[in-house]
């Protein structure tokens, strides 16, 4: 759970955490399903996804309204489905966006508003971190994610670690410090 990292982020930070509304026992709760069939490969549930990330964005505008955040100082951070989602949300409306820290993710074009290539990214940061040994989602896939970035003229850090699909100490530290150097 991301939201264990938040008493080792700095100060200024107010960090608000959001469950996920699909559960998934034993695990926790899913922002959308995803199915591994052998005939099928591996597929997501494009209708839930887009529900959440809509859901994601109305959470942080009534966020920001109960606590009076800086709308212009919006940082997410992500996790597997969590940085997909982030991912789709910075891309879609890159305005709302300040700082994305995507760990152990990658970029679902379907998820993507269709005008996201016209808009500016250029002032989107992003750090994004992925698992030399991720069984779960394919370094090719977080690989792909960074060619996009490149495209779109976004400023990126993207760092590999030697773990499979979690957040070592290591890039724990090495994403904090990244995201220490861009508050204000």
């Amino acid at each position: 759970d991301l939201f264990s990292f938040a008493n080792e982020l700095p100060e200024q930070l107010c960090v608000i955490s959001a469950r996920a509304p699909i559960p998934l026992p034993p695990f926790g709760n899913a922002w959308y399903a995803i199915n591994f069939e052998a005939s099928q490969g591996r597929w997501s549930n494009v209708e839930q996804a887009l529900s959440s990330r809509e859901l994601i964005l109305k959470f942080m505008n009534e966020a920001c309204d109960a606590y009076g955040l800086d709308t212009n100082n919006i940082s997410l951070l992500g996790f597997s489905q969590g940085t997909v989602l982030s991912y789709s949300i910075a891309l879609s409306y890159p305005e709302k966006i300040k700082n994305l820290v995507a760990l152990s993710g990658y970029i679902d074009e379907n998820l993507l508003l269709s005008d996201y290539r016209e808009k500016d990214h250029s002032k989107l940061q992003v750090y994004a971190s992925h698992g030399q040994l991720d069984q779960v989602i394919p370094m090719d896939w977080a690989l792909k994610a960074q060619d996009l970035l490149t495209q779109l003229d976004v400023d990126k850090t993207f760092e590999e670690y030697p773990t499979g699909h979690g957040v070592s100490p290591q890039n724990f530290h090495s994403f904090r410090k990244w995201l220490e150097k861009r508050l204000p």
